[in-house]
């Protein structure tokens, strides 16, 4: 069964009567193609009504649809080979971040993820895709066997956030993210980054440093998210379209303030809705860049990075 976001119960009774027709017309053996071509296209304007003038707070709701393509959907659908590997060598492997070699299109890659879970023994089991100190510290073991291998790094990010949790702080999140950040800016390989669902705080950031950073059309990226936001600004919940506006934290934002460097197209509805197109639309975007970003030099493509990221918060009075 699909599930529908409030925003998108006008189209629900549609559909459901397209189905209801379609199922009349097999087992009746009667030629409804008309009227189901009709009703088709009468859903397709109406899902370009809606999708084309979203709210922020929408794109929000977008990025937790639970039927959105996680890593692990992109990496059975794009890699022609994939070798998870495991464990950061100090404490344990951390489920929330997956990672290993892949094949794509018979370039080899560096794939590092963050992954949730479609019901909730994976939820628990996926920590709900909030790291501990000990996936973002395998994450930085991967990146530097890459780096080693002169292997182009690419990571899907994903997450309400960096586990808080006490035993998370006491070994070492906020150690664990900062390392990230600053082995990220040196690495000597082209590194990809996407956010993919959610891009909350230091949690996105800690596999976020790269050449090219960027979003799917229906992706939000930012400090905090807006519930958060709206708790500690009015002290509730109530709040959070608010705050998602003046947060300006959707994709299109992103890109207008020089903080991401590209949108990654999604299918009309959503991502959601055709896990295979966006695979190969993914696809098509990680070739590409691998290929751009392996023309420049590895001091050059160093000092790009650097410069990108100094460059951003600056404020000109």
């Amino acid at each position: 069964m699909r599930t529908y976001l409030d925003f998108e119960k006008p189209m629900a009774e549609l559909e459901r009567k397209l189905e209801e027709m379609k199922a009349l017309a097999s087992e009746n053996n009667v030629d409804f193609s008309g009227a189901i071509s009709l009703l088709e296209n009468n859903i397709t304007d109406l899902r370009k009504e809606i999708f084309e003038n979203l709210t922020r707070w929408q794109r929000v709701q977008l990025s937790r649809h639970p039927d959105r393509p996680y890593t692990l959907d992109y990496i059975e659908r794009i890699c022609d080979e994939f070798i998870e590997l495991h464990g950061d060598r100090q404490v344990r492997d951390d489920p929330a971040i997956i990672g290993g070699l892949a094949n794509i299109g018979g370039q080899s890659v560096m794939l590092i993820g963050q992954q949730k879970g479609r019901n909730t023994k994976q939820r628990q089991h996926r920590n709900f895709g909030m790291p501990n100190p000990e996936g973002y510290r395998k994450a930085l073991r991967l990146m530097k066997l890459a780096e080693k291998f002169n292997i182009p790094i690419v990571t899907l990010i994903d997450t309400p956030g960096a586990f808080p949790g006490m035993e998370a702080e006491e070994r070492g999140q906020g150690e664990a993210i900062a390392r990230n950040l600053k082995e990220m800016f040196m690495l000597k390989v082209p590194v990809i980054c996407i956010v993919i669902g959610e891009g909350a705080s230091g949690g996105a950031l800690g596999i976020a440093i790269g050449d090219r950073v960027l979003m799917l059309e229906n992706t939000w990226y930012s400090v905090i998210s807006p519930e958060n936001c709206s708790t500690i600004l009015w002290r509730s919940w109530d709040f959070k379209e608010q705050a998602a506006d003046a947060m300006k934290i959707t994709a299109k934002d992103m890109v207008s303030n020089k903080l991401v460097d590209g949108i990654v197209s999604e299918p009309l509805g959503g991502a959601h809705l055709d896990h295979d197109w966006m695979a190969e639309e993914l696809k098509r975007v990680i070739l590409e860049n691998v290929k751009e970003l392996s023309k420049i030099s590895v001091d050059k493509r160093i000092d790009q990075r650097i410069d990108k990221f100094s460059a951003m918060g600056v404020v000109v009075e």
